[in-house]
């Protein structure tokens, strides 16, 4: 096994287990936020459906998550029964025998062993904060008591929102779980957050002399406002607003968390220059949040369809930052080996060798479903009138034929595009590109060029920095805005 490195703003592509195990040492990260995906939208109980399906059908809505009683799951629980402390097997045994083999205790046993790693990563002064719901919470609170120890149990932090209310026979469920634990007790960083005092408070000191004290600074205050309050501690229930379909900050991921979440979160329990890690980093929220305080940041998604929306979001967000990505291929046999692996991911890979946005998949869940013959799209101003082009991009990972070239030309019409654009992972054949030749150009009279009607790619041409043509790529991603960098900390206004 190679020597474990941190790679500071580094992305990783793959299964964060191992990649912890392998690249990031002991007691080198200060602070960990991590929401792993857990599909808290759909019935609660398939969960506890057994994977034998000794479980009525007509009980049970259908489920697909991340998380199930296979054999990984199996070969994980097996792992931790023989490696872990005495402990926490006892813990794993015993939920083990409580839950039963389903899904809720794949999820667990996944957790734990990724609990485990995360804790030992992180300094003495570290601290992690876990997102959850509340299907889970509760038992991962009695996991993180037995790999944390149940002092280092800082706060259960209550993330409220408002949002569309559904009719159902309970109360409205609007509010997130975060679990907050420190490595060492009493040793954790920590700033206090301020949030500004209420309108009433305000009013009821305003034109009196009042003695306010905090953290040992006593103040004669004559006048308050706003403005020369110090503000209160901020408590352990945050209202803190979803992010809505109209916000800037919206890119279109379904589990995107608003940025104010992360940058509290990042504001108590770092100071600037600390490193930051997210092992399920999603569309990116956390890196962000952690670049623009001045953190240090280390992303991991097992999706490559995550990676390609972080980087973007970063670039956007920081047009000079420097991303490394590590796990993504880089050259022509580690490509062939994700396509072994995982079309789909090899698929999402090649596309944003053109920076295509895919499609087919659903953002941060790895999942395909039917594309309709794209892959990807590529957007660009067709006009001075803001009407959008677009580019089709169709990836074979397997053996490609001429028929591969005209299935290309039929989507292309079919979805009335400017271009399309055949990448695959082997050299084209020679009727392929006669095919491809046949159709002719796509002329703009905006941009006063003509581009190939088809154009085919292969992965290696791509590697050595190839580029579709076309016009200039416009509009393919959501923006986000740009930002400025800093660590100044800042009253909430809620």
């Amino acid at each position: 096994m190679a020597p474990k490195s941190i790679l500071e703003n580094t992305l990783f592509f793959g299964d964060n287990l191992p990649i912890l195990r392998e690249h990031i040492p002991d007691e080198s990260i200060d602070l960990i936020y991590l929401d792993p995906p857990f599909n808290s939208s759909r019935s609660y109980n398939v969960l506890f459906k057994e994977e034998s399906g000794k479980a009525s059908e007509a009980q049970m809505i259908a489920f697909d998550d991340t998380w199930h009683w296979d054999r990984s799951a199996i070969t994980a629980f097996n792992d931790i029964c023989e490696h872990a402390p005495r402990n926490i097997v006892d813990m794993i045994e015993a939920l083990h025998r409580f839950i039963g083999q389903n899904q809720m205790m794949a999820y667990l046993v996944m957790m734990t062993a990724r609990l485990v790693e995360l804790h030992r990563v992180l300094r003495p002064t570290g601290s992690l904060y876990l997102h959850c719901d509340p299907t889970a919470s509760h038992y991962l609170k009695i996991i993180l008591d037995t790999i944390f120890g149940a002092s280092a149990f800082r706060n259960e932090i209550i993330w409220h929102y408002q949002r569309w209310p559904a009719k159902q026979k309970n109360f409205q469920r609007m509010h997130d779980v975060i679990l907050f634990y420190s490595k060492e007790p009493q040793l954790n960083t920590f700033n206090t957050i301020l949030e500004p005092l209420s309108p009433g408070t305000i009013k009821r000191w305003r034109g009196k002399k009042s003695r306010v004290e905090f953290e040992g600074d006593v103040r004669l205050v004559t006048k308050m406002t706003d403005e020369d309050s110090p503000g209160r501690p901020s408590d352990d229930v945050w209202d803190i607003p979803v992010i809505n379909s109209q916000a800037k900050e919206r890119l279109g991921y379904p589990t995107q968390k608003p940025v104010a979440l992360l940058e509290r979160i990042i504001q108590a329990s770092s100071n600037t220059g600390d490193i930051v890690l997210d092992p399920f980093c999603g569309c990116g929220t956390t890196i962000a949040a952690a670049e623009k305080l001045g953190r240090r940041w280390i992303g991991i998604d097992i999706t490559y369809l995550a990676i390609n929306l972080v980087m973007h979001r970063l670039r956007d967000m920081y047009p000079a930052i420097k991303i490394a990505v590590e796990g993504a291929p880089e050259d022509l046999a580690s490509a062939g080996q994700l396509a072994l692996v995982s079309r789909d991911q090899f698929q999402w890979w090649a596309c944003s060798l053109v920076n295509a946005r895919q499609k087919g998949g659903e953002a941060g869940k790895g999942k395909k479903g039917a594309d309709k013959g794209i892959d990807g799209v590529i957007g660009f101003a067709a006009d001075n009138k803001l009407n959008r082009g677009r580019v089709i991009v169709s990836v074979k990972s397997g053996g490609v034929g001429v028929t591969d070239v005209r299935e290309l030309i039929a989507v292309v019409k079919r979805e009335e595009a400017a271009i399309g654009v055949l990448i695959t992972l082997e050299p084209p054949t020679k009727p392929m590109r006669a095919e491809a030749a046949e159709e002719g150009v796509y002329t703009s009279d905006f941009w006063q060029q003509s581009f190939p009607k088809i154009q085919i790619y292969t992965v290696e041409q791509l590697l050595r920095g190839e580029n579709v043509k076309m016009p200039p790529e416009h509009g393919t991603f959501t923006k986000a805005q740009v930002q400025e960098e800093g660590g100044k900390q800042k009253k909430w206004n809620l």
